[in-house]
């Protein structure tokens, strides 16, 4: 690629040894100073950065002034997720586009409103003229994330007035980024998938009729055929990652960028940013390479001792990847339970029958069972560790026969709802540009002349 330097050279090996001597900071000034790091204290309470009506999550009571933790709890606009999920799904009823009317405007939709509401998205699901052709095909990239955000950017330069952020402007941008994204993610794949790996190319419009999860499974798979149960569980998966408070990294994020000033586009670039990290949005590709990993290992999903070793053997770096994690368990906020993935759980084993993937199912089971006894034992954490959603989520795409490419894009087509949600709330309500602090621990030097250097 000519004019693009794409190797490390010496230099920049060299010059990165002196960026990294002059930029560390002494770890006990962080103490010195009460510093939190990472915006949360030492017993990972965030501090308190803003105020929302947009969702809850609750981890701990306070009890005598001690936080006690407790069975994890999530509320989309104060409805709790167990009782909005069980809604939906009782009545036999897709939720993405209930919970999306929900989350941006503070109430449950009626019957009226609901159909409204889900036309006004499929009017909005297509793409500008040949934008498949000369921005997604043109430059396919390996990483679905980084062709989401391109795509997004792109968008900016075919809208009429992309810069307005006056609310009825914002509002009419995030109901086109939901209804699209689908679209951009799995349009993307398939671009990926045919001028990088080779296989063929499938371009399916999505149907108006058909609800996101139907239209995802529709757009991805070559005849464009599903099942009810499929469609109704990945539906649930969307809803289940749709929002998560304003504190988690990409919706902080949103916040930040958005206070601002700036327009959606780039806000929404930035959140996706944020979420391509791994330590954020690329949690369940982890889990489900590790269980892959522990497969080749383990050649009885019965025998509970050799899983047990392997467990073990994961935290001490000597199994997997060697980071020291079961990837899936442990969440930065819950302890006790992560109700989302109580939610899925029930779901999983269905499609597990449906899929003849009852003996992977009862592996995840058991891990799920074993690994909090274990971790506690081993890095004596007593607060209590379990199962997050995450843990679960692979394992549902993996059954529905996604690739790995697109699990955090279908984070992205669910939280950008969220997002949406967070950014129309910070537009109404701050008109003040989120700026921290961050204290300065060098010490004062004399220039020194050039020739005396």
């Amino acid at each position: 690629m000519s004019g693009f330097n794409m190797k490390v050279t010496p230099e920049i090996e060299k010059l990165t040894d002196i960026c990294y001597s002059n930029s560390q900071i002494d770890v006990d000034l962080y103490g010195k100073y009460d510093v939190k790091r990472g915006l949360r204290d030492l017993n990972g309470k965030g501090v308190l950065a803003g105020l929302t009506r947009v969702s809850n999550v609750m981890a701990y009571k306070e009890i005598d002034g001690q936080r006690i933790p407790c069975k994890g709890e999530l509320y989309y606009r104060g409805i709790s997720i167990e009782d909005l999920t069980k809604g939906f799904v009782q009545e036999d009823r897709f939720g993405f586009e209930e919970t999306t009317y929900l989350l941006l405007f503070g109430a449950l939709p009626t019957n009226e409103q609901l159909a409204d509401f889900q036309k006004l998205l499929a009017q909005q699901r297509s793409l500008p003229r040949n934008f498949v052709r000369d921005v997604i095909m043109k430059a396919p990239s390996k990483d679905m994330m980084n062709t989401l955000s391109r795509s997004v950017l792109t968008l900016y330069s075919y809208d009429n007035n992309p810069d307005d952020i006056s609310l009825p402007n914002v509002l009419r941008q995030c109901l086109n980024l939901i209804s699209i994204f689908p679209m951009l993610s799995v349009y993307g794949y398939q671009a990926y998938n045919h001028y990088i790996k080779g296989k063929s190319l499938y371009i399916h419009n999505p149907a108006k009729d058909l609800s996101t999860a139907e239209n995802i499974l529709r757009m991805l798979r070559p005849n464009k055929k599903y099942t009810r149960l499929e469609a109704t569980i990945l539906d649930l998966a969307l809803v289940l990652h749709m929002e998560h408070g304003g504190g988690n990294n990409s919706t902080f994020t949103t916040h930040v960028v958005s206070s601002s000033g700036t327009d959606t586009y780039s806000a929404v670039a930035a959140a996706l940013g944020s979420l391509k990290g791994p330590k954020h949005g690329g949690a369940n590709i982890k889990v489900v390479k590790m269980f892959n990993d522990m497969k080749k290992e383990i050649k009885d999903v019965n025998d509970e001792e050799a899983i047990e070793d392997y467990l073990v053997r994961l935290l001490h770096k000597e199994a997997f990847d060697k980071a020291g994690l079961i990837y899936g368990m442990g969440h930065a906020i819950y302890s006790v339970s992560d109700p989302r993935a109580q939610v899925f759980k029930g779901f999983v084993e269905k499609l597990a029958k449906e899929k003849g993937r009852e003996r992977d199912y009862q592996l995840y089971h058991t891990v799920e069972r074993l690994a909090p006894e274990i971790i506690g034992r081993e890095r004596h954490i007593y607060k209590g560790v379990s199962a997050n959603v995450d843990f679960y989520s692979g394992f549902v795409y993996s059954m529905l026969d996604l690739p790995l490419e697109l699990y955090t894009p279908m984070f992205a087509i669910a939280r950008i709802v969220g997002w949406s949600a967070h950014r129309m709330e910070e537009l109404i309500n701050m008109n003040k540009i989120i700026r921290p602090a961050y204290m300065n621990v060098q010490d004062s030097l004399e220039y020194c002349p050039l020739e005396e250097r």
